[in-house]
């Protein structure tokens, strides 16, 4: 095998490495009330609190045919709450359609934190052991070292948090809060299906849906 193919090679196996890091979402922190209704819930309304119309509409989209597979009734907000961008929910109105509506519980979530570096990673240099056997092959490899160029990795960090009331009280009572981190999404479709694909799961665990 010569220079050229083996550092092809390499290149390969050091990038499948690095991506068998992408797109991993866990649940990093799970609490439940002991003193809240203990569910499950049957009507949830799915809030997201997001600035960007078209992102809380997808986000609650996702979150709520993730939860409704599970045989209970769930709704997006931004059919009963349209509002435009950059513009927070009336607090009245969100009382009234709760209310209105008969939930029984109201699921939200948020982002607490993003995080996006981007760094310089130099590839090694890739020895080929079999030249050192003999002196030629030794020095045919020590005077062409191969070096791959530098390039630039970017790592992306994403916490959301997601709450679930009950509606039995007027103020609404946390039942469940739980905190997920997702690392280096491949785009934001995966890291929104994932994150509602483990919040989903952890409800059910709960038999809070």
């Amino acid at each position: 095998m010569n220079l050229k193919k083996y550092a092809r090679l390499m290149l390969v196996v050091l990038a499948v490495f690095l991506m068998a890091g992408f797109g991993s979402t866990k649940l990093a922190f799970s609490w439940r009330n002991p003193n809240a209704p203990s569910g499950p819930f049957k009507n949830i309304m799915v809030l997201a609190l997001n600035g960007q119309a078209a992102n809380r509409a997808q986000f609650e989209d996702v979150l709520t045919a993730a939860v409704t597979k599970t045989g209970m009734q769930a709704v997006q907000s931004y059919s009963l709450i349209p509002r435009p961008n950059l513009t927070p929910i009336n607090m009245d109105q969100l009382r009234n359609v709760v209310q209105g509506q008969g939930f029984d519980a109201v699921l939200v979530s948020r982002i607490v934190q993003y995080h996006k570096t981007v760094h310089e990673v130099q590839d090694p240099v890739f020895p080929l052991e079999s030249y050192y056997g003999t002196l030629y092959g030794y020095y045919g490899f020590t005077s062409q070292m191969v070096y791959s160029p530098s390039y630039l990795q970017t790592e992306q960090k994403v916490q959301v948090e997601t709450n679930l009331y009950a509606t039995t009280t007027p103020e609404g009572v946390l039942v469940w809060t739980g905190t997920s981190d997702t690392t280096n999404p491949r785009s934001v479709n995966d890291a929104i299906n994932a994150i509602a694909k483990l919040v989903a799961q952890e409800l059910q665990k709960q038999n809070l849906i």
